[in-house]
């Protein structure tokens, strides 16, 4: 049952992202293979994690980005169009310290009060450390260095580079954890 959430995660996500996004099809492989890395620490929610890495970045695909602002626009599609696990929309609308962006938008009581943040704080966690340790290509990176290649993408005066600053902070707090927690387990 738990891989019939990631195969229609991954089937969902390849039919939005693919052919329209190639690259962000990368990014979201690669989140997704990191999220594979580390799934075992979140025990019966490690296949959450996964399905949610997926799936994080949907909301990019052209066809669903109605308010411009991806972590909203995926969240309300899946919860919408395929009326998804509200736990998994709930963290695909708050991956990556969403919240924090949607403040800079004007919009954050709109994504709070739709889909409240979750209370289980290392399968949020483990979420920003696959996005935030993945590159635009798919491949492995550092936190800091993700940090200021969006913050370059976008520049420091965009809603983008704004929110980055502000997030980087919580990023690396987040990415910390896991760390820690991936060292602390036997291999």
């Amino acid at each position: 049952m738990a891989d019939l959430i990631t195969k229609w995660a991954t089937q969902v996500a390849e039919t939005e992202l693919s052919s329209e996004l190639p690259r962000r099809w990368a990014h979201t492989k690669g989140v997704a293979q990191r999220a594979a890395d580390v799934q075992r620490l979140l025990g019966m929610s490690g296949n959450l994690l996964l399905a949610a890495a997926t799936l994080h970045d949907i909301g990019y695909a052209p066809r669903l980005a109605v308010t411009g602002f991806h972590p909203l626009d995926g969240a309300r599609f899946l919860r919408d169009e395929h009326g998804a696990d509200k736990q998994l929309v709930r963290l695909v609308a708050n991956h990556s310290f969403a919240l924090l962006e949607a403040e800079e938008r004007g919009v954050r009581e709109v994504l709070a009060s739709e889909f409240p943040l979750l209370e289980e704080p290392l399968l949020v966690d483990a979420l920003v450390y696959c996005d935030m340790t993945t590159t635009l290509d798919g491949g492995r990176t550092t936190a800091e260095e993700r940090v200021a290649e969006i913050r370059g993408r976008y520049g420091d005066d965009s809603v983008v580079g704004r929110f980055m600053r502000r997030a980087a902070p919580e990023i690396f707090a987040a990415v910390g954890r896991v760390k820690a927690v991936l060292a602390a387990q036997p291999r």
